[in-house]
């Protein structure tokens, strides 16, 4: 029996060592338990041996990295890092394995404690992997503890036999880390959740801190980033978690589920009472059923996902669906109001602010209704919106035949635009500036759609619904594109700037009418630009969306002036908070570049206000002249 499993661990071997030197991927299982997970050959090897008492997290841990073996039998370590250190030492110089587990107590938690007090986190290491294991410790010692603090101390003898049978294999080097097992409630086995999750996030990035550290005293490679060493492939769990988040978010649209469908009857009848009282707005049915789309939500699986980093996008995406889904089921009820300041924010002293400077210096400007109808310049109808929209795309198509835009001509929206994942629809009341419309485009297709289509390219379909908080960059992104394809003007600055004040004003308690009015009185909206601006701030019972234009604008403007790049906002729909999160992704190789970038950025007048950009600007400053 014995030299049939011994046949049997040799041919697995044999295997194993033809992928590596065959520069393919492994997710092998051991012939006696276990798993070996190599999505490259590096120079380093995660190890986690299997104890009688569960840990949790330093399994999670080991399995989070692009090379890593789990096992529960100490005799298959030994033979499993013979085959790979000898091809790593080979390949590379040198060879560092790490292993993870957990100390048999919390000893600095005691009964009597008057406070939490901090925890163990137990090193060491040979001789030739001193500066991965400094780095560690200092990695572990400065992370953002929440709940208690990690004391690193230090070990003067491997803590286990493994370590000291992998510490005498040529060019080989051992770090040990051990840690107290806090995550769990003292005698009982409840976890904590948040206290585990932060725990694997902390000592995920110390082990890569440690292998960057490792890899470049040694001169193997030239990293741009420790998080460059993650993983480069997506585990079938993850495919799992992202068709079962996007089946859900995709089954509704929020903007449509809240935007009237009866705007023209409600003007006229509100034109009618003397611009006075509430208007009454309707909406269109729920497709879904809440509570049916919420179990199914909270029942998708984020078990074996094996990477924190797309673990907590996941996470993030499945509260704001969870958001939404509330926000949708109590319209026209007073708790609406609060499902759209917990998705959207408040409006900010500092937003306001600028809101109101930017609206003293332009409100005397002239009506902010870019739809006035008394303008000497040529109008546009929905017609010749749908026209412009279908050679724009048609562009975007040569350069990328996926562009597949609908467009639809719709009755039941407010004038205007609107994109929905690859839908861009146009209300038949549409009527604006001829000069409007290109610079409108680029917002809704150069930006909305292009990020739509750009993030269902990466593999995931998160990158293309978006992720996280999403919105306001987006949105700021848009408007920006409107100032590049030179159609910033007055007037659309103006009611930028004035959606800031109305949603202020509507979280505030203000009525309807009253915002309805000091549009017009203090900022010279006409009477249907005001309303349809109230509309779109009051909808649904108070919708507070609209103040992420002017909030993703000056975000983005920040960005700029710091040096930050354009590149990762177009892989596909996601929030500045994400932007080192995309960059990390990136380097792994888990996103792919963009399949099209806009067209104003093409033009020498784009790139020329991109330059100025960076150089530093404020919103009043992208203020253009009408462009003929």
């Amino acid at each position: 029996m014995m030299r049939q499993t011994s046949a049997v661990q040799e041919s697995w071997l044999e295997e194993v060592t033809q992928c590596l030197r065959d520069d393919k991927p492994i997710r092998k299982d051991l012939p006696e338990g276990g798993r070996l997970h190599i999505d490259r050959l590096l120079p380093f090897l995660f190890i986690y041996v299997e104890t009688r008492k569960t840990e949790e997290v330093a399994r999670s841990v080991t399995q989070s990295n692009a090379s890593y073996l789990l096992t529960s039998t100490p005799k298959q370590v030994m033979p499993v890092i013979q085959a790979l250190s000898a091809i790593a030492v080979e390949r590379f110089g040198s060879f560092l394995v790490i292993r993870s587990g957990e100390l048999g107590r919390d000893k600095f938690l005691t009964d009597d404690a008057p406070y939490l007090p901090p925890f163990e986190v137990s090193v060491w290491s040979t001789e030739n992997a001193v500066v991965a294991k400094e780095t560690f410790s200092q990695a572990v010692m400065a992370s953002e503890a929440r709940f208690r603090t990690p004391r690193v101390e230090e070990r003067g003898a491997p803590p286990s036999v493994i370590d000291e049978e992998i510490s005498v294999l040529p060019d080989c080097a051992v770090l040990s880390a051990e840690f107290a097992p806090i995550y769990r409630a003292p005698e009982s086995a409840e976890i904590y959740p948040e206290l585990r999750d932060q725990l694997i996030a902390t000592l995920f990035d110390a082990g890569l801190r440690a292998c960057a550290a490792f890899i470049s005293s040694r001169g193997i490679l030239k990293l741009t980033s420790h998080r460059s060493l993650g993983r480069r492939a997506f585990v079938d769990a993850v495919s799992r978690v992202d068709r079962g988040i996007d089946e859900i978010a995709s089954a509704f649209d929020v903007l449509l589920a809240v935007t009237p469908i009866n705007a023209q009857q409600a003007f006229q009848q509100f034109k009618s009472n003397s611009f006075k009282g509430e208007p009454s707005f309707l909406y269109r049915p729920l497709t879904i059923q809440v509570e049916k789309a919420k179990q199914h939500l909270f029942s998708v699986s984020f078990d074996h996902m094996e990477d924190p980093v797309l673990y907590d996008l996941y996470r993030e995406k499945q509260r704001e669906v969870d958001l939404q889904l509330s926000l949708i089921a109590s319209r026209q009820a007073a708790s609406f109001i609060e499902f759209g300041r917990a998705l959207y924010g408040p409006v900010e002293p500092s937003l306001l602010a600028e809101a109101a400077s930017i609206l003293g210096t332009l409100s005397n400007g002239g009506p902010a209704d870019f739809d006035d109808r008394v303008s000497e310049a040529p109008n546009a109808d929905a017609n010749y919106v749908s026209r412009r929209a279908q050679a724009m795309i048609a562009v975007y198509r040569r350069a990328w035949p996926d562009f597949k835009v609908d467009i639809e001509l719709r009755d039941d929206l407010p004038s205007g635009l609107m994109v929905t994942n690859h839908r861009l629809l146009i209300s038949k009341t549409t009527n604006m500036d001829r000069r409007r419309v290109e610079p409108l485009l680029s917002h809704e297709i150069g930006v909305h759609l292009l990020t739509y289509f750009n993030g269902s390219s990466q593999g995931l379909r998160l990158f293309r619904s978006g992720l996280s908080g999403y919105e306001g960059m987006q949105e700021g992104l848009a408007v920006f594109a409107e100032y590049l394809s030179g159609g910033m003007t007055v007037e659309r600055l103006k009611l930028i700037a004035a959606r800031v004040v109305a949603c202020a004003d509507m979280l505030a308690g203000v009525p309807f009418e009253h915002t309805f009015y000091r549009l017009v009185q203090d900022y010279k909206f006409t009477h249907f630009g005001a309303f349809n601006l109230a509309l779109r701030v009051y909808r649904g019972g108070g919708l507070a969306k609209d103040a992420i234009y002017l909030r993703g604008l000056l975000e983005l403007l920040d960005h700029l002036k710091r040096g930050g790049a354009l590149e990762p906002f177009w892989m596909g729909k996601i929030a500045s908070s994400h932007f080192g999160v995309m960059e990390e992704l990136a380097a792994r190789g888990l996103l792919k570049q963009p399949s099209v970038y806009p067209l104003f950025l093409a033009t020498g007048e784009g790139r020329e206000r991109l330059d100025r950009a960076r150089q530093g600007m404020r919103p009043i400053d992208m203020v253009q002249s009408k462009e003929s």
